[in-house]
């Protein structure tokens, strides 16, 4: 018996280790995106708000995800965090302010049906794929996506942002998105 709790044990942790180090790989594409969203629902629980989430794409160490997050909103009190090479760092702690007589849950989001990083991903192979045709740029790579939430808490202007560059450098080139995955602006 002892024998197999130490196995199953064993087990659990190269899980863990080999899916923690594999989030820095993940492609900038929807699946992708989702194995990100999955590790930051293990790591912070479903339930969690944020106000913040970027995926950052370094070259010499791959994808670097940050949050502002918390699992208590009226406790207004927030953590940021990143993960780098498998690795959840807390940053800082930040107190918030919201308005009298407001929630604080009003000012943050969370990750489901109507926000989401599968959502992200799939914008960022949407704009890719625009870059390939409108400016004839091969393989453009991810710089970085975020969820881009309003101050106010308008929950209606809330923009998923791509931003991609040349696969040797360049320029930036930046895509603004409602909600629903229709462009507001391209620029660069």
């Amino acid at each position: 018996m002892k024998e197999l709790k130490f196995t199953m044990l064993i087990g659990v942790i190269v899980t863990l280790i080999s899916c923690g180090e594999s989030i820095n790989k993940q492609p900038a594409n929807a699946k992708g995106f989702e194995i990100i969203e999955n590790e930051i629902k293990n790591k912070f629980g479903e339930g969690a708000y944020f106000t913040d989430i970027t995926i950052t794409h370094n070259a010499s160490i791959g994808n670097i995800i940050g949050v502002t997050v918390t699992e208590a909103p009226e406790s207004l009190k927030m953590g940021q965090w990143n993960l780098t090479q498998g690795n959840w760092k807390q940053n800082s702690e930040i107190s918030l302010e919201v308005p009298q007589g407001s929630k604080a849950a009003d000012f943050m989001f969370q990750l489901n049906e109507k926000m989401n990083l599968s959502k992200l991903g799939e914008l960022v192979e949407k704009s890719a794929k625009q870059l390939e045709n409108e400016k004839n740029i091969k393989n453009p790579t991810l710089n970085m996506a975020f969820i881009k939430f309003p101050k106010n808490g308008d929950i209606s202007k809330a923009e998923y942002v791509v931003m991609l560059q040349p696969e040797n450098g360049g320029t930036t080139y930046t895509f603004n998105y409602k909600l629903d995955g229709n462009l507001i602006e391209m620029n660069y």
